[in-house]
Parts: C-alpha cells; sequence; structure tokens
C-alpha cells in the first residue's frame, strides 16, 4: 500500500485526533471518508447539483442528504390540511419526490363526530387535537413510476423538467 505524508498544523491537530477516535483509532480511513465524501460533494456541484437536506419522518423526525435538482416546488390544500411538494432530480437520475404537512388542528363534534355548521361549536360532545408536522421522501426510478402516485398537477409540472438532458451541448 503507498504510504502518503500529510503534514497537520498544530491549531489543526485537534480535529485530526477526534477524527481518528471517531473512526476507531484508524486516521487513514478517516481522512479516506472524508476524501470520498468531498470528491463526491464537489463532483455533484460541478455537474450543477445541490446538496440538498430534507426531514423526514414525525415531529422532528430524522434528516437525509442527497445530491439533486429541484425540478417542481408545489402546494395543494386538501381536506385535512396542506401538503408541500418539492421533487429534485437525483445525482444518479432518478426522482426524489419530498411531501411535508404542517401540524394540523382536529375538531369534530357530535356522537359520530359528524356535525358540521352551527351545530358543530354548540354540541355537547366535541372532541379536538393537534397532529404533528410530518414528512416522507420517496424515490423513483422512471417519470412514469412518478405519475402513478403523484397528484396530476404536479405530474404535468414535473414532467416539462424531468424529461429534458440534464446537459445539453451546444456547438456554438
Amino acid at each position: 500500500m503507498p504510504n502518503k505524508t500529510i503534514y497537520v498544523s498544530d491549531a489543526d491537530l485537534p480535529v485530526f485526533q477526534r477524527a481518528q477516535e471517531l473512526a476507531g483509532g484508524n486516521l487513514s480511513a478517516a481522512i479516506s471518508k472524508a476524501l470520498h465524501r468531498l470528491v463526491e460533494v464537489e463532483e455533484g456541484r460541478l455537474e450543477g447539483f445541490e446538496e440538498i437536506t430534507v426531514r423526514v419522518g414525525v415531529g422532528a423526525g430524522k434528516l437525509q442528504r442527497f445530491q439533486g435538482v429541484l425540478l417542481a416546488d408545489w402546494n395543494r390544500s386538501t381536506a385535512t390540511g396542506t401538503e408541500h411538494y418539492r421533487v429534485y432530480r437525483t445525482r444518479t437520475g432518478k426522482l426524489a419526490v419530498h411531501v411535508s404537512r404542517p401540524k394540523g388542528f382536529v375538531h369534530t363534534a357530535g356522537k359520530d363526530g359528524q356535525l358540521t355548521g352551527w351545530r358543530k361549536h354548540f354540541a355537547t360532545d366535541q372532541q379536538w387535537g393537534e397532529t404533528p408536522a410530518a414528512a416522507i421522501l420517496e424515490v423513483y426510478d422512471t417519470f412514469e413510476d412518478l405519475r402513478a402516485e403523484v397528484p396530476a398537477e404536479l405530474a404535468a409540472l414535473v414532467e416539462v423538467n424531468a424529461t429534458e438532458p440534464e446537459v445539453e451541448d451546444l456547438d456554438i
């Protein structure tokens, strides 16, 4: 295996020591992992992709990260609240759809929960509560797969951008 020497400034020494601890004592593995990540991110950036970080799950959930280009940013309201869709073309050519729903409020009235209008506000048996914010990230291999799963209006919006080539070579 080739041997490489890395010179580390005194100011950076604590970072290298911490990296070695986090990598289980193997500084070479830590440096290699960091360089792989750097090359991946920078090559993607040179190709026009951004690093996208989205929150998924219920409430605080967890963060997921990938490289992509935004194709559509679309919102709609439904009977149960609002939905915010963001569709990305990933670096591998797939389509990633991030759907987020904000915290909601639920209010029903009547024994069966079906009272509406003014009666709803004067019923003696009312129920209410909140639903936490939630988000999902779905990945589709093709536009046809995406079209089958998202609202038709969003699919039409995405289709314009999803079918264009990522790079157009100009002979000028």
